[in-house]
């Protein structure tokens, strides 16, 4: 998996990618404890503000912003995607108001809904072989848990020696060193078309229309509400499951999360061999079948299991919930490759970055309203129904008779110019 880190492109965008997920987690703790700050027993609202703020922006912006930067060189956008960044961080020591929590968090979530979606569909461009870009897939997914793990440790360390506004510089330097990588690396020239546009609609919509008249897609549209389900009881309910639940101390909070992210760390490094084997939909719906009957386990250790004995299933319940997730994370970006041409690669990305993150705008208050208002059986029973609604849908959008590894074909209905009337021609 680590040889695809001898292409020095690749390299020094996962280097940035990396500095900037680290400045993201210290982020994440410093603006709790502001919020607290500013607000006192108010903070849980100013947070949960705070999270729709970004999942807005991130569902609604980012498609709008990809169709104005799309033809525009990617080196400069991700360049001025993270120096916007920085500078919201920056601002964030200063603030004295909750409002302006929000006003700096929408901007930065803004510039990240920017960064994300061109940084990833820039990545199967330098690495062209698929074996090699699903070895990326696999460190970027691994990237990501690891920083799961270690931000709230190296936060924690680090506040025993500063205040929580001094994590914020950590944040700045993070975005920067992410706009120096990505400054000094050669990255490839990308075809961005030729002819006159279409319109700001036609290209804000363009990567949607793409997902509903691609199979695949589609599946994976409804594999995003498989994945959102778990994701949202582990982050909103796990300290409710730890404390109040199980009455376990705070400590073990952290090793029911880790448990998650071991359980996909160990998915993702799995995946190349696994992948190669059976393929994108075998390990993909597996995951979809794995998530609802792990989160039904979760429903009945809920009601039924002794909170002496239901530590132990919660630990187990977690890493299979993690490692399910990791099935379908993974994989998703190869659909997303094969599914688009350079040209509408920006397109089907952020379509993708803005549809999954749509999904937890529905699962996060049913975690946490739901659980807050009927306790945390019937939100697992409710989280768990929507799991199987998602893998349902996966398993009709994406057919068995499918021939494993075959694309569907790229037609002039994913062009940038032409709008699209027809669906895309079915093979069986």
């Amino acid at each position: 998996m680590l040889s695809v880190l001898r292409d020095e492109t690749y390299r020094r965008l996962f280097s940035a990618q990396i500095v900037a997920l680290v400045g993201t987690g210290l982020l994440t703790v410093a603006l709790g404890l502001l919020a607290f700050d500013l607000a006192g027993s108010n903070a849980g609202a100013v947070m949960g503000t705070a999270l729709t703020i970004k999942m807005l922006a991130y569902v609604g912006f980012a498609p709008v912003i990809n169709a104005l930067v799309a033809r525009l060189p990617k080196k400069p956008v991700l360049v001025g995607a993270d120096l916007v960044r920085a500078a919201m961080a920056l601002c964030l020591p200063f603030i004295t108001e909750a409002w302006q929590i929000h006003v700096v968090i929408f901007l930065l979530q803004s510039a990240s809904a920017t960064f994300t979606p061109a940084f990833q569909s820039l990545i199967p461009t330098v690495l062209k072989d698929e074996r090699d870009y699903t070895h990326a897939l696999s460190l970027s997914r691994l990237a990501y848990d690891m920083e799961a793990l270690v931000s709230p440790a190296a936060a924690a360390l680090l506040l025993s020696m500063v205040s929580y506004n001094r994590l914020f510089l950590g944040t700045v330097a993070g975005f920067l060193l992410s706009a120096g990588m990505v400054a000094i690396t050669a990255l490839p020239k990308a075809d961005l078309g030729a002819g006159t546009p279409g319109s700001l609609w036609h290209r804000t919509t363009l990567g949607a229309r793409i997902f509903w008249n691609t199979r695949r897609l589609r599946s994976l549209l409804a594999l995003n509400l498989v994945v959102a389900a778990p994701t949202a009881l582990v982050l909103v309910n796990s300290v409710v499951y730890v404390r109040e639940f199980l009455h376990r101390p705070e400590t073990d909070l952290a090793l029911a999360l880790a448990c998650f992210g071991v359980g996909s760390m160990i998915v993702a490094i799995s995946a190349p061999r696994v992948l190669e084997r059976f393929g994108d939909r075998a390990v993909m719906l597996t995951g979809a079948i794995l998530i609802p009957v792990t989160l039904a386990g979760a429903t009945a250790v809920t009601v039924l299991a002794d909170p002496d004995a239901g530590w132990w299933w919660l630990l187990g319940l977690w890493f299979l919930l993690g490692a399910g997730n990791s099935t379908i994370l993974t994989p998703s970006s190869r659909l997303l490759r094969d599914a688009s041409t350079e040209q509408t690669r920006p397109y089907v990305f952020t379509a993708q970055f803005s549809l999954s993150h749509a999904c937890y705008i529905l699962a996060y208050p049913l975690a946490g309203w739901l659980g807050a208002a009927a306790g945390l059986g019937p939100a697992a029973a409710a989280l768990t129904i929507l799991a199987i609604l998602g893998s349902a849908g996966a398993f009709l959008s994406w057919p068995g008779r499918t021939v494993t590894g075959a694309r569907e074909p790229v037609t002039k209905e994913h062009s940038v110019e032409q709008p699209i009337e027809q669906p895309v021609p079915r093979r069986s």
